[in-house]
């Protein structure tokens, strides 16, 4: 059984999501989110997002984590920037626990799961809800984002090498 996590890195919130199972079938799913507030200096949110994220790789000794790769538009740099940071906090957690590390951009997510690159989040979330089975909606949008990236590590988990002797990703 391959467990991957998935991560929708975001200042304010980030999603966390989990699956369990086989590219042929979803075990088990959960998710979560990483909340910080803006009257909390930058530096004490990043170390907030990393401590938790790192508390949950340890947990769940996952094989895989899936990040969404950071992207920028022109008219926020700023922004972009600053979502920089916070994926570098994501993929140093990842790193320092020896956790392979994937990432992928949101719209081959969107296309992947719903056919649709430009897919809204209430349609990516009714796509993930689908993939895990889940009956209730999957909130906020940022787990299931994340829920929506650990599904995409799961169906390639087959195309990733495994390390010899072992049941673990390399």
């Amino acid at each position: 059984m391959t467990t991957v996590v998935g991560v929708d890195p975001g200042l304010a919130d980030t999603g966390i999501g989990m699956v369990r199972g086989s590219p042929k079938r979803i075990d088990t799913f959960s998710y979560a989110h990483i909340r910080t507030t803006r009257q909390t200096p930058l530096p004490e949110r990043l170390h907030s997002i990393f401590s938790e994220l790192v508390r949950i790789l340890d947990r769940e000794r996952p094989d895989l984590m899936v990040v969404e790769d950071v992207f920028s538009l022109e008219t926020y740099p700023k922004s972009g920037i600053t979502l920089g940071k916070v994926a570098g906090a994501v993929l140093l957690a990842g790193c320092q626990r020896r956790v392979p590390v994937m990432e992928i951009p949101v719209r081959e997510v969107k296309k992947t799961l719903t056919g649709n690159g430009k897919a809204t989040k209430d349609q990516l979330e009714r796509a993930v809800r689908h993939f895990v089975k889940a009956v209730a909606p999957i909130r906020p949008y940022h787990a299931s984002d994340a829920v929506a990236l650990a599904v995409i590590g799961l169906l390639r988990s087959s195309h990733i090498k495994r390390s010899p002797g072992s049941d673990r990703l390399s």
